[in-house]
């Protein structure tokens, strides 16, 4: 249930550092503080879990937030938390390896959600799976006296889900960069990556040579991930006809004109337009 993406030279831990807001400052560096800022994701007095699946997204994140933490005039803390679902020794002995050279201090606890998965949903884990580590690490960290969570999607991540929903699930829903958690009223969601193009952070990657986890889940693979890189090629298609398409499916969830939708939910309650001749 994991595996060791491809080898390359491995940078020191100062030059991958300087790297995020030097070489990587507009595309990247300047993208996290944008999100940061724009929808107030850190806040005076916060104690914020830093999930760390092992992939890139969720490790540059967590470089990122340890680089705002030493510039930030705001008072925050910091816990990087982990949680093995069930991995194989030498993977978790990686991410603890990979984790200490980047001096990221890590909070691993056990969950065995792999084998829980696989038991009572076996044909089809993959949602159960989400579910179960989503709640894992919201009562984990509330735990650890965290009132937020930090999970790494980025903007590609974004786009893809609101095209998924509208293809797959006919409705019209997107990650949203902060949200209070429905698994605890105390816990707030927060997606600092929200503008970071995955290009940039694969970039990172190859330049930092650090070796991430990927996902090698045979069942994903064969479902749900397959229809994802569909979506993700068909996004990459559109780009050769329409321009900054990526831009605006992303703005489209921020232009949302109830006048001329046919219904929308709020709150738990489904509208309709023709509520307007009643």
């Amino acid at each position: 249930m994991g595996e060791i993406s491809e080898k390359t030279e491995l940078r020191t831990l100062e030059e991958i550092e300087r790297s995020i807001v030097k070489r990587y400052r507009k595309h990247i560096w300047s993208k996290f503080l944008k999100a940061v800022n724009d929808y107030r994701l850190i806040e005076d007095g916060d104690k914020i879990a830093v999930a760390i699946s092992g992939g890139k997204d969720s490790i540059l994140m967590a470089k990122m937030f340890q680089e705002l933490k030493k510039y930030s005039k705001t008072d925050f803390e910091l816990v990087f938390l982990a949680m093995d679902p069930g991995y194989r020794p030498e993977l978790r002995k990686h991410l603890e390896d990979m984790c200490d050279y980047l001096n990221i201090p890590l909070t691993i606890f056990e969950s065995g959600i792999f084998e829980i998965t696989d038991r009572i949903a076996k044909e089809y884990p993959c949602y159960m799976c989400a579910r179960m580590r989503r709640g894992a690490l919201y009562n984990k960290a509330e735990e650890l006296g965290c009132n937020k969570l930090a999970l790494g999607h980025h903007f590609d991540d974004v786009i893809e889900t609101t095209m998924m929903n509208i293809l797959c699930s006919g409705n019209f829903k997107t990650m949203i960069p902060k949200i209070n958690s429905s698994e605890s009223s105390d816990m707030q969601v927060i997606r600092p990556l929200y503008h970071i193009r995955e290009e940039y952070i694969k970039r990172f990657v190859r330049y930092s040579g650090i070796q991430p986890l990927d996902c090698a889940c045979t069942v994903t693979a064969k479902k749900t991930g397959n229809k994802r890189y569909e979506i993700k090629e068909l996004i990459e298609s559109l780009t050769d006809t329409f321009d900054n398409v990526e831009k605006s499916i992303f703005k489209a969830a921020q232009n949302v004109n109830i006048d001329s939708v046919l219904g929308w939910e709020e709150n738990g309650v489904k509208h309709s337009f023709m509520e307007k001749f009643e």
